[in-house]
C-alpha cells in the first residue's frame, strides 16, 4: 500500500494484529530484507502489527526532486506515521541507517514510542571508531562465479562469505538493491545532507523507552565503541555486543538476534 507524503509517497506492507510495530531496513535494499527475518520471531508470538515500510528513495516509496536530506526523509516518515498511526504508540526496530532514522523518529515523536531497538545502527557522528575489517570465511570458489557489482556489495558487508549467507544475500537483499533509487543515493546527498540539522536526544538526560542495542565487534561500516552514551541515555536498556560478528547481524547472527528481539518484545 502507498501513503502520499509531503516529498513523495512511502510504500509498506502490515502483519499481524495488535501493537505497531514500525521497522526500517538498511540503506541500498527494502522492506523485504526486514520481513525475512523478523516474521519468523512472530510464528508462537502475538500482539503486534508489524509494519514494514521502504524508507523513501528505496523500494517502492517514491521522491520527488524537492528531497535533498535525512531530514527529508525523515520529515515523509513522520507523515507517514502522522497518517497510518496517528496518536497511536507504537514501537521501531532500525537496521544500519534505518536506525539512525528510529533516533530522529524517537526525537519527534518521543511521546508516541512505547520501545526503541537499534541494531548495527548509524549514529550521529562525523567520526567514528571503526574496527579493521576482517575476514572469518571466504569462499573464492563461489566469488569468482559473481558479476562486480553483486560480488563487491557481498564482500563490502559480510564478514562470512561463504555459499548459506551469498544464497541469503541473493534471496533478501539483492531484490532491494534492484530497486533503490541510485540516482538519488549516490547523489551530493551522502556529503552534504547526510546529518540530520538537529542531533537526537539533544538535551534529554535520559529517556524510558526499553531499548535493545545490539551490535557486532567486527562491524567496519558502524563500528562499536561509540555507543556507550546510550547505556545514560537509556535506562531502561538492553546492550550487546556480539564477538566474531560484522555489520550484517540478522544475517550472519540471525538465530541470536532473533533471540533477543524476542525478548525485548515479551
Amino acid at each position: 500500500m502507498n501513503i502520499e507524503v509531503r516529498m513523495g509517497s512511502i510504500y509498506y506492507e502490515a502483519r499481524g494484529e495488535g501493537v505497531p510495530l514500525l521497522i526500517l531496513h538498511s540503506m541500498g535494499t527494502d522492506h523485504r530484507a526486514m520481513m525475512a527475518w523478523i516474521e519468523p520471531i512472530f510464528k508462537d508470538m502475538n500482539g503486534y502489527r508489524r509494519i514494514y515500510i521502504d524508507i523513501p528513495a528505496h523500494g517502492h516509496s517514491d521522491v520527488d526532486e524537492k528531497i535533498s536530506s535525512t531530514d527529508d526523509i525523515l520529515m515523509n516518515i513522520l507523515d507517514f506515521i502522522d497518517s497510518v498511526l496517528p496518536n497511536e504508540n507504537f514501537s521501531i526496530i532500525g537496521f544500519s541507517f534505518g536506525g539512525y532514522l528510529a533516533q530522529g523518529i524517537l526525537h519527534f515523536r518521543q511521546k508516541q514510542v512505547r520501545s526503541i531497538c537499534l541494531l548495527a545502527s548509524a549514529l550521529h557522528l562525523k567520526e567514528r571508531t571503526l574496527p579493521d575489517k576482517v575476514i572469518f570465511e571466504k569462499d573464492e570458489n563461489i566469488l569468482s562465479t559473481l558479476d562486480s557489482d553483486i560480488k563487491n556489495a557481498f564482500e563490502t558487508l559480510f564478514v562470512y562469505q561463504n555459499k548459506e549467507n551469498l544464497e541469503c544475500f541473493l534471496r533478501e537483499v539483492q531484490p532491494g538493491r534492484l530497486l533503490a533509487n541510485r540516482e538519488f543515493l549516490t547523489s551530493n546527498w551522502r556529503e552534504k545532507g547526510y546529518f540530520f540539522s538537529e542531533e537526537p536526544f539533544l538535551g534529554v538526560s535520559n529517556l524510558q523507552q526499553p531499548a535493545l542495542i545490539i551490535l557486532g565487534k567486527q562491524d567496519h561500516i558502524c563500528g562499536y565503541e561509540d555507543y556507550d552514551f546510550l547505556l545514560n541515555k537509556f535506562p531502561h536498556s538492553t546492550f550487546v555486543i556480539l564477538d566474531k560478528a560484522g555489520h550484517m547481524l540478522p544475517v550472519e547472527k540471525r538465530d541470536i538476534v532473533q533471540q533477543l528481539i524476542g525478548d525485548w518484545l515479551a
